[in-house]
């Protein structure tokens, strides 16, 4: 939930005052402005009709004049915490959410248990993923305020970023005592439920919020990932068209004066572009269809990340493949990369598995073959993906947990991180065993041809387990309890990939007994 104005409770304001604060409040921003202007006519420096006209810009979104009046303001009471509080709302507007921090801290000063303020400071570090700071905010709004609504919003999401889904459902059980059936709370409650691989009590959130609010576009989108995961693949392709309507979505969506196709016409002569939306391993996964409108005699073009244009220029010699951010060739038709399975109709019988559908370059085969050493077999590992993914506590596993591997292997083992956090980086110093290949990557066409000289890849859910099971390579795919959609439920193999296997948690956070598989299963590979 958003963050909330703060207005200092004057007992002694003038009648012009109580006027606009009270046409203010009666959302007539209007006659507010009227009246404030009439106010500073008369008493140019006048705090509260400065603080007020900062108050009505922000509501209107005009961040700049807001930043003016809240500034003004605050040079002729610097000791107000409503007006310091207010001016790091406008701030955090504009993305300054460091400078935003900075003026909710100094507005605690004056009013250290202000619940408002220490609310906005949570969403502030919420925002910047420090969640520890976040949750100790949040808490300290609900010790001050214990029914205070947002704050047991908030906190549940910081627990479910922490991934600690138990947790946050109390949060959200709270918080739907002080305001019964509220959409996005029981929402929210969904997705911790999702997260726990509790699908039909998850369904029942998301049947209950769209039953308060039948277009909320949150509850929607939910539903139709419970429902793929469920293997309701008519339903759930759906349903997951309302993710341009959420919030995290609505953005991102891209515009052309081409219409967008769903597979309700013709493509036959037509050109038609394919465009990348989300992350490398959802292009990776959903670039597969281009091949299918090439069948329907459609020209082709893919827009995709930069990373993996020289990869994917791989692909058929009638399909053109743009790196975002580069001029597009004319065309007919558009249509999102995951729009492309409920365009096809795909159910589970249908999914278009011709594997490999990518292969490495001849010229990156032959740079990596010189630099691997030649024992077999090989293995190449990814425990984590990016910190930044907002489910990455559950589905990122600590290279020292896998060290065990490492210490006398069977195998040679090879790193394909690109990116390695710092604790992770001080384990991988001790463990001369496993050589990181990945800091020497140039782009996915390296990953790649890497892979490609492999025997197997060993990887949490990210982009990487993708690339080897569209290489055709057999991948150990190492799955959190309730997995992402695509990879369903209850199943150790992937009708996407079928040179995959699954090894999920058997409970939520149990990835010891998954890594004890994954080395049954190495060792039988020596």
């Amino acid at each position: 939930m958003s963050g909330k104005l703060s207005r200092r409770r004057t007992p002694k304001l003038s009648p012009a005052l109580r006027q606009a604060y009270s046409s203010f409040q009666q959302g007539d921003l209007e006659a507010t402005e009227k009246l404030c202007a009439g106010i500073l006519a008369r008493r140019s420096r006048d705090f509260d009709a400065l603080h007020l006209l900062g108050l009505l810009n922000l509501q209107r979104r005009r961040i700049v004049e807001a930043l003016h009046f809240l500034a003004e303001a605050l040079r002729i009471d610097s000791s107000s915490s409503d007006a310091m509080s207010n001016l790091g709302l406008a701030l955090e507007a504009t993305g300054r959410c460091e400078e935003a921090i900075a003026s909710y801290r100094n507005a605690l000063r004056f009013a250290p248990d202000h619940p408002e303020i220490l609310y906005n400071l949570g969403n502030a570090y919420l925002k910047l993923g420090r969640l520890a700071e976040a949750l100790s905010s949040y808490d300290g709004v609900l010790a001050n305020e214990p029914t205070h609504v947002g704050a047991r919003v908030n906190r549940g999401n910081v627990l479910l970023r922490l991934n600690r889904p138990v947790d946050a459902i109390t949060s959200y059980d709270a918080a739907l005592a002080a305001m019964p059936g509220h959409p996005q709370i029981l929402t929210n409650r969904g997705h911790a439920l999702r997260r726990l691989d509790r699908p039909d009590e998850a369904l029942a959130d998301f049947s209950a919020a769209l039953a308060a609010s039948p277009e909320f576009p949150e509850a929607r989108f939910e539903a139709a990932m419970t429902r793929l995961t469920l293997g309701d693949f008519d339903a759930g392709w759906r349903g997951y068209e309302w993710r341009w309507k959420t919030e995290a979505f609505a953005r991102h969506r891209r515009q052309f004066p081409a219409p967008l196709w769903l597979g309700d016409q013709p493509v036959s002569g037509k050109t038609i572009l394919l465009h990348a939306e989300q992350g490398f391993g959802d292009t990776i996964q959903f670039i597969r269809y281009a091949a299918l409108l090439v069948e329907r005699h459609a020209k082709v073009i893919c827009e995709v990340q930069p990373e993996l244009e020289p990869l994917l220029s791989q692909l058929k010699e009638d399909i053109t493949v743009v790196a975002s951010g580069q001029p597009l060739p004319a065309f007919d038709l558009h249509c999102p990369l995951l729009s492309l399975p409920f365009a096809f109709r795909t159910g589970f019988d249908t999914i278009p598995a011709p594997i490999p559908y990518l292969a490495a370059s001849a010229e990156r085969l032959a740079y990596w073959r010189e630099r691997l050493p030649p024992d077999h077999p090989r293995a190449g590992f990814v425990w984590s993906g990016q910190p930044s993914h907002k489910n990455d506590g559950n589905r990122s596993i600590a290279l020292e947990r896998f060290a065990a591997f490492f210490a006398a292997p069977p195998i040679a083992c090879f790193g394909l991180q690109n990116e390695i956090r710092d604790a992770d980086a001080e384990v991988l110093r001790g463990l001369p065993n496993l050589i990181n290949l990945g800091g020497d990557f140039r782009d996915f066409a390296d990953t790649a041809a890497v892979i490609t000289l492999l025997d197997v890849v060993i990887s949490v859910d990210t982009a990487v387990a993708h690339l080897a099971g569209a290489l055709g390579k057999p991948v150990m795919l190492l799955l959190p309890h309730a997995a992402d959609f695509r990879w369903m439920r209850n199943r150790d193999d992937s009708p996407w990939y079928p040179t995959a296997r699954l090894f999920r948690q058997p409970a939520f956070g149990d990835w010891d007994s998954v890594i004890a598989r994954i080395g049954d299963q190495l060792r039988k590979l020596n």
